[in-house]
């Protein structure tokens, strides 16, 4: 089964997201246009959640086997985070940073089209499945966010006026971030254990996500001993999006993962 008109909503969320960031970024303190411009977000959102919740059914299964199909629900939870912390806190860079990822995601499944499939191995047949996956890629998307404001307060602290509530906002996100982790590892060490007999078996993917769980809690260590100390824990941050991103899918690429129970599809 091709994509069922993926391209359609993809193009209607892109534009609905590009014209919300433009409207926001002119509105200033015109209260009417910016809600008009948080309206075109929302509807960017409603977009692509309309997609997913159709190819659902559909397949008559969750969309959450193949890379591409994760990254629908990445760009969801990432665009969502983006409007919910602009809503709290009005940080109208961030969003538009944020908006810009899911963007970036978005075009590149329209450049790698998938051939979507209704049949699932049966270790992925398992309860388990939906709820490991949905709360690692959330995970990803809130700590992807955090690397964000990370990377927006390096820039404040080297070229403008450093402004310490973004980065309580980052500690918050990679708290929230790390706790879903965290029961992702579990769902996923009950889930081996309840398919291949083991609850950790050192495969590529589990040992780059212990490499990710890792060094967030490196990054808040850091924080809770060295509170007073800024640029190296925000330089961590910055860069454990990359960790993250290998963890995800960096991993399908490299050599030892031809031999990991956890390649299902691109």
């Amino acid at each position: 089964m091709p994509w069922i008109n993926f391209h359609v909503f993809a193009i209607i969320s892109i534009l609905l997201w590009f014209a919300g960031s433009m409207v926001i970024g002119l509105a200033g303190k015109r209260t009417g246009l910016e809600w008009i411009g948080l309206a075109f977000v929302c509807l960017g959102i409603i977009s692509i959640l309309y997609f997913v919740i159709t190819l659902w059914i559909n397949l008559a299964r969750p969309p959450l086997r193949t890379l591409g199909e994760t990254r629908l629900w990445y760009t969801i939870f990432l665009s969502a985070i983006g409007l919910i912390i602009y809503l709290r806190w009005k940080y109208k860079t961030l969003m538009i940073f944020a908006l810009g990822m899911a963007i970036l995601f978005i075009l590149v499944n329209l450049l790698h089209p998938e051939t979507y499939e209704k049949t699932l191995i049966p270790a992925l047949q398992s309860p388990w499945f939906v709820p490991h996956v949905i709360v690692y890629i959330l995970s990803y998307a809130i700590l992807a966010f955090s690397s964000i404001v990370a990377a927006y307060s390096l820039f404040n602290l080297y070229f403008r006026t450093m402004n310490n509530a973004t980065v309580r906002l980052a500690d918050n996100l990679v708290y929230l971030g790390f706790a879903f982790l965290t029961m992702g590892l579990l769902f996923g060490a009950l889930w081996a254990k309840e398919a291949w007999g083991h609850y950790w078996t050192w495969d590529p993917k589990e040992t780059w996500a212990f490499l990710t769980w890792l060094i967030y809690l490196l990054y808040m260590h850091f924080r809770i001993f060295q509170p007073k100390k800024i640029k190296a824990p925000l330089w961590i941050l910055s860069l454990a999006f990359i960790v993250l991103m290998i963890c995800w899918f960096g991993i399908n690429y490299l050599p030892s993962a031809a031999n990991s129970v956890h390649v299902y599809g691109d």
